[in-house]
């Protein structure tokens, strides 16, 4: 994957960042990129793999992004302004899938071409298209991992499930799949507990440690993205938790963890996903509707699969090697 970090403008709140003067002069195409945040790299590498794609292709590249992954008013913002100032198309991450449909029809129906990336919005066809990994297949690979995990320990599961928060799709799914991976209702007995985290790696860690001090004895912690896995695995060691007697999974696939929590055995196994795909993708169907091309629609699949560090029986995985050969940031 090639990237380059994004030379003019700043990004951050409400910021943004075009790619005038740096090589795309005269464009004919003016795209839109709303992301979430900047301090988990997989968003980081969808701007990055966005800009580039817009570079090779004379695409004009307008960016935004907000503080967490929960900061919405911040898109509804960013929605407006792109729109008003007569972009082509907009790919957007949603914070919320439901609360950013107004902003995104208003956009639709000024001319502008919406893609979903990522996290789908509710309803799903308030954008033309959905560029995104199949979250439920994501937690389906990852529930089945710690399933067939804890069995190998020999022990009843103790469950610990560190969520998104309320109204995000992406995090739903990811839910919804590992329950069923797993093969328990949200309201088993062996699901000691669920919080909300917004993926952040310091409220996953203050969340664990809650739902230790509650049942010291989890031995499977669901997590819906690394940042919150890292979190998790703080909290067991403060807790003096022996993590080998711990199945630790997860969703997201970038280098940082793999290198570290997978290699090093803290984290079992994580739901690789693909943002540099969403992200080229997305710019170029973007690009070739304003061309004169097909409008997106429907749903692209950009890609999951299982990392794991030691693999488990009745479970296909990649190993660690494939994982850092595929990782991004």
């Amino acid at each position: 994957m090639s990237t380059r970090p994004l030379a003019c403008g700043l990004l951050g709140l409400l910021a943004l960042a075009t790619s005038a003067g740096c090589g795309s002069d005269g464009s004919d195409v003016t795209v839109g990129l709303i992301t979430k945040q900047e301090e988990n790299p997989y968003w980081v590498t969808m701007r990055d793999v966005a800009q580039t794609t817009a570079d090779r292709d004379g695409v004009e590249l307008v960016t935004a992004t907000g503080t967490s992954d929960v900061d919405v008013d911040s898109q509804v913002e960013a929605l407006e302004q792109m729109t008003a100032a007569g972009v082509d198309g907009i790919l957007i991450a949603p914070t919320d899938s439901e609360a950013v449909v107004p902003a995104i029809e208003a956009a639709r129906e000024a001319g502008v071409v919406v893609i979903a990336v990522d996290t789908p919005t509710d309803p799903t066809d308030a954008v033309d298209a959905v560029f995104s990994t199949d979250n439920v297949e994501a937690g389906r690979l990852v529930g089945e991992f710690a399933r067939a995990g804890v069995d190998e320990l020999g022990a009843e599961p103790v469950v610990a499930l560190l969520d998104l928060a309320p109204g995000i799709a992406s995090g739903e799914e990811r839910l919804e799949g590992f329950l069923a991976g797993f093969g328990v209702e949200q309201d088993d007995p062996a699901v000691v507990g669920r919080v909300d985290t917004e993926g952040d790696e310091d409220l996953a860690r203050d969340a664990m440690a809650g739902l230790l001090a509650e049942e010291p004895g989890i031995n499977v912690v669901y997590t819906v993205n690394e940042p919150a896995a890292a979190g998790a695995v703080a909290a067991l060691e403060d807790a003096g938790v022996d993590l080998a007697e711990v199945v630790v999974v997860s969703v997201d696939g970038g280098c940082e963890a793999v290198r570290g929590l997978l290699r090093s055995g803290q984290v079992d196994a994580t739901a690789q996903q693909y943002p540099e795909n969403m992200a080229r993708e997305g710019v170029l169907a973007l690009a070739e509707a304003a061309r004169g091309g097909e409008t997106p629609t429907g749903y692209l699949d950009t890609g999951v699969r299982l990392i794991a560090g030691d693999p488990v029986q009745g479970v296909e995985s990649e190993s660690i090697e494939f994982g850092t050969r595929n990782c991004w940031g």
